[in-house]
């Protein structure tokens, strides 16, 4: 039965540590990673929240970036394709090696990954070579697909998406529930009732579960 790890990585210790101490108000999050290429480590980047044209001035300016274009610009968010410096290719290359399967890589001060892997072997043999900069926050065994691990339907975690590229959850809000229903084409009594079902399930099944909870 496979596992799924969650680790929290300083920024200094993987990509943007400049961009995101220069605008700290922004949140990223990496589309998917690719393996073995160096043109396609990493390739697209969201970023929501905050000064987005400050951020974009400081990714130009970030020492782990070696290119970086807007492909697309939404209210509130970017989608940013990136070509990354030799050391960031370095290391998502010694991360596959590890036979890792990154679900998710998310970072506002510091980045958070969810990492898959076949057995218990394959994750003791990733943290021995990563022990130093990244730090284990939880495991467990996955006995259901991605979108059921934490008790969401594929509707629910949709919503929670969109909802959060379009800066639905900042303060003050960089969307409304009409934005999220025009972005997904339903009504907006459908977004509203998959957003609090999907909030329950998420505290449901990591809040009230011992062993799950982060803090």
């Amino acid at each position: 039965m496979s596992l799924v790890a969650e680790f929290s990585v300083p920024a200094d210790e993987f990509a943007l540590s400049h961009a995101l101490e220069a605008v700290p108000a922004v949140r990223v999050e990496i589309e998917r990673l690719a393996t073995h290429s160096t043109q396609w480590v990493m390739p697209f980047l969201w970023a929501t929240g905050g000064d987005l044209d400050a951020f974009e001035v400081a990714v130009a300016d970030d020492p782990t970036v070696a290119h970086a274009e807007v492909l697309d610009r939404l209210e509130g968010t970017a989608l940013y394709k990136v070509e990354w410096e030799e050391s960031v290719e370095r290391l998502v290359n010694a991360m596959v090696d590890e036979h890792a399967v990154v679900q998710e890589a998310v970072a506002d001060d510091e980045w958070f990954l969810r990492v898959r892997f076949a057995d218990a072997d394959e994750l003791s043999s990733f943290r021995e070579t990563f022990e130093s900069n990244f730090e284990l926050v939880r495991k467990q065994r996955t006995r259901e697909p991605h979108h059921a691990e934490f008790g969401l339907t594929p509707e629910q975690r949709e919503v929670l998406v969109v909802a959060a590229r379009l800066g639905y959850f900042e303060v003050p809000r960089g969307a409304t529930v009409e934005d999220i229903a025009d972005r997904l084409d339903i009504s907006t009594n459908s977004v509203s009732q998959r957003l609090r079902r999907a909030h329950d399930a998420l505290i449901r099944n990591t809040l009230l579960i011992e062993g799950r909870h982060r803090g």
